[in-house]
């Protein structure tokens, strides 16, 4: 497994945190989860910041998942992610948005990487948590990394570990 670089974390959380403006905060911890992915063997960054055809609906980061043993081989080829470098946890209309926009595009795994977190309680399942449960029943699920997460990550192995805690967290209990 390939370890991180924390001075190249650092640096990522830095800019977003003294930008002068919100893109330049979101593409700091845009290019911030592209790094994390990019070092996860086999897994390549395929896309930013597009726009679907109706120019409705913009994916952050899309990575191509090649499923090799050492990385993200329990994942779709095809993965969809959400970045949200926001002082607040995400609210429950922006992860139900991510939610419908993986649902438009027939994807039933999606991450959201949220600065804060998401909004209301895993347990009683309120707020943003309970937009996840709903897509869960439907198939569809979503896993949530924070900067306090991402700060813990020494090495690749970090990433994969914590993303296949979430999704037997999310199975066994329906929570993430």
């Amino acid at each position: 497994m390939a370890r991180y670089n924390k001075t190249t974390i650092e640096n990522h959380l830095n800019i977003g945190n003294n930008a002068a403006t919100t893109a330049v905060k979101g593409k700091a911890f845009e290019d911030l989860v592209c790094y994390l992915f990019d070092r996860v063997p086999g897994v390549e960054i395929t896309q930013r910041n597009t726009m679907n055809v109706f120019n409705t609906e913009e994916i952050d980061v899309a990575v191509w998942n090649d499923k090799k043993p050492n990385g993200l081989y329990f994942l779709p080829h095809i993965i969809l992610i959400e970045c949200k470098n926001w002082s607040n946890p995400v609210s429950s209309n922006e992860v139900n948005w991510f939610a419908s926009k993986l649902e438009s595009r027939g994807r039933d795994f999606g991450i959201l990487v949220a600065n804060n977190g998401i909004t209301g309680n895993a347990v009683d399942l309120t707020a943003a948590h309970n937009i996840i449960a709903r897509h869960l029943e439907r198939g569809r699920q979503i896993v949530v990394i924070s900067r306090d997460e991402i700060n813990q990550f020494q090495k690749t192995n970090d990433l994969v570990m914590l993303i296949k805690e979430k999704l037997c967290r999310i199975a066994v209990s329906g929570v993430i």
